[in-house]
């Protein structure tokens, strides 16, 4: 006999949570009023055990690692719009299901089908499948159905999506063309050390001169790139495989993270990029009426940054105190002395390293105006608003500080480029002008 997973109230206001076997939801919710109850939500119910061995005929499809970003995206907006049309949340879902792709994404709606025809509401359902729907994600749909504007919820969270999407797209939009020049630039420079320079060199010792110093140098960094040619691939995938080895210990995150945000020219670009995703999370959150304890739990964890995590966490405590925000966040924005980031300064930066980071340890990664929109919008009662101005602040000034750095690295790369070409050119033309000038002699 199918069964109905009910909650229902009883005389005394007494929440109740169970299961009834009925043959249709109509005779559900009438045994269940005859029993005395108020039946607040029903829905079909499937034993586990019938669905696990449903499992291997569900259509899905294998898959590795998250969802994207941009697919997540995508989904999140066309769910917004079938949820505004005032579809059902399971017809909305299969309809996305069957219009998306075999994958991740594809296997993880077919889960969360499953789960909300097994009686789970769409929060509870999305939390099983944390590869595709993180905790923001979840907390903000489950706000949304406590508040009952689960359609208004979808369209912040798909703004949101939206906004992160885009400074992203914008900061690789960016980087893409120095990228694209330096690994050039190093590929046609190895092809010259490699296969040209000996060709002068046998050349040069056939007329058995002695070579000028620059022409030795050149000659000497050739041999090295023949002989030692596999460093090349191999120092990079070291330094990345130090980096990762030492920030799976908290301590040695802390200090990549720090070293990240106080290393210069690039540091403001992390900072400001971190406080622009952490305090639109944070914004996105209150808005959505999740409480703020929880709120800043999340957006702690959606931070991706060691450093921003220890400062909401100090935030959570000192709130629990009955502090407000702006207080602690003001009081625990500058992290202090590290010695992990000092040893990345000294690593990355050799001698002048140290030095820098002792010039910017004191530095705050919140500056006094974060601080004082957080200020006013706790005494204002608009929090969420003063946040999201803040956020878009900070985006507009990544855009900014963005477009400067790469008009300012492409005249570097070039000028760049251009000593070193010229210092190839002229070590291996004196030698020459040497020998023409011995012969016309």
């Amino acid at each position: 006999m199918p069964q109905f997973k009910f909650e229902a109230i009883d005389a005394t206001g007494k929440e109740i949570k169970d299961i009834i076997d009925a043959t249709t939801e109509d005779e559900a919710q009438q045994t269940i009023r005859q029993m005395g109850y108020i039946v607040t939500k029903i829905a079909p119910y499937k034993d586990r055990k019938v669905k696990k061995a449903d499992k291997k005929n569900d259509g899905k499809t294998f898959s590795f690692g998250r969802v994207g970003s941009k697919q997540l995206t995508m989904f999140t907006r066309q769910l917004s719009i079938l949820q505004d049309a005032g579809l059902p949340i399971l017809r909305s879902l299969n309809i996305l299901m069957i219009q998306s792709k075999p994958g991740a994404l594809r296997n993880a709606l077919i889960d969360v089908c499953q789960e909300i025809e097994s009686g789970a509401s769409l929060s509870e359902a999305m939390a099983k499948t944390p590869k595709c729907f993180n905790r923001l994600y979840v907390n903000m749909i489950k706000a949304g159905e406590a508040g009952g504007a689960l359609e208004v919820i979808l369209q912040r969270l798909a703004e949101f999506l939206e906004r992160s999407e885009q400074l992203k797209r914008k900061i690789r939009a960016a980087m893409t063309y120095p990228i694209a020049v330096v690994f050039f630039a190093i590929a046609i420079l190895t092809f010259i050390m490699v296969f040209i320079i000996p060709k002068f060199e046998e050349i040069f010792d056939s007329f058995e001169t002695e070579l000028p110093i620059m022409t030795q140098v050149l000659m000497t960094g050739s041999r090295l790139c023949m002989d030692y040619w596999f460093l090349f691939p191999l120092i990079p995938f070291s330094i990345w495989l130090m980096i990762k080895l030492t920030t799976s210990f908290a301590y040695g995150r802390f200090g990549w993270h720090l070293f990240l945000l106080k290393i210069p020219i690039f540091g403001q670009l992390f900072e400001k990029t971190t406080v622009a995703r952490t305090t639109r999370t944070l914004g996105t959150l209150v808005t959505s009426g999740v409480p703020i304890l929880e709120a800043l739990h999340i957006t702690k964890e959606t931070s991706n940054n060691a450093v921003f995590e220890q400062m909401y966490q100090r935030v959570l405590e000192a709130i629990r105190d009955g502090d407000t925000i702006a207080n602690p966040m003001k009081a625990h924005s500058s992290p202090g002395f590290h010695l992990g980031a000092l040893l990345y300064f000294f690593f990355f930066i050799p001698i002048i390293g140290a030095l820098i980071y002792m010039m910017k340890v004191r530095n705050r990664i919140l500056d006094d105006m974060v601080v004082n929109m957080v200020d006013v919008g706790e005494e204002t009662g608009e929090l969420d608003v003063m946040l999201y101005k803040v956020a878009d602040t900070f985006d507009d000034e990544v855009q900014t500080l963005t477009e400067s750095l790469m008009s300012m690295l492409e005249p570097l790369l070039i000028m760049f480029l251009g000593i070193l070409v010229g210092f190839i050119v002229i070590a291996l033309f004196m030698p020459l002008i040497k020998l023409i000038t011995e012969m016309s002699n």
